[in-house]
């Protein structure tokens, strides 16, 4: 599966903290909430974003 590089590396640190911290905070209060950083955490670590491909945005620097 050939996926577009489309997220940056400033985009890239941005999500994985973010998505480190809505899984810790999903994680103390025992919410489903946790779940939306894992996703935060596969398109940073896949670097490519599929709403970002809906709607043309690139932030991957050529």
């Amino acid at each position: 599966m050939n996926m577009t590089k489309n997220i940056g590396d400033t985009d890239r640190n941005i999500r994985f903290a973010a998505g480190g911290a809505i899984v810790l905070f999903g994680l103390f209060t025992q919410s489903w909430l946790g779940l939306i950083g894992l996703v935060l955490i596969g398109t940073a670590y896949l670097r490519s974003c599929p709403a970002y491909t809906l709607i043309g945005m690139d932030t991957n620097k050529k």
